[in-house]
């Protein structure tokens, strides 16, 4: 069982631009309801996908930097990384299937 890696300034390039595996980037906050309803969704797929994606969260309140870097002008936004580059992102809160038919088509390609 893998579960969601929290994702820092400090530790992003370590864990999602070098990572072996795609890597779904959750960027989120406290107060978002959207949010938290996404975050058992993203948990879920962590844990059922283990191995073949990894799931990270990133914290906008506390990584603005971060936030302005990929230019997140809403949240929840998420975005799908592999190979180092974005290759894959959606806006709000999806179902389950969608999201995993996005990792899918990463892995299939």
């Amino acid at each position: 069982m893998s579960a969601p890696v929290d994702v820092t300034q400090a530790t992003f390039k370590s864990e999602v631009i070098e990572s072996d595996t795609p890597v779904l980037v959750d960027f989120w906050a406290e107060w978002c309801g959207p949010c938290r309803k996404l975050s058992p969704l993203l948990d879920e797929i962590a844990s059922e996908m283990a191995g073949q994606v990894k799931v990270a969260k990133v914290n906008v309140d506390n990584e603005r930097t971060l936030g302005a870097m990929f230019q997140v002008m809403s949240i929840p936004t998420v975005l799908l990384f592999k190979d180092g580059k974005r290759v894959d992102e959606f806006v709000g809160l999806r179902p389950k299937s969608e999201i995993v038919a996005k990792i899918q088509a990463q892995l299939d390609a």
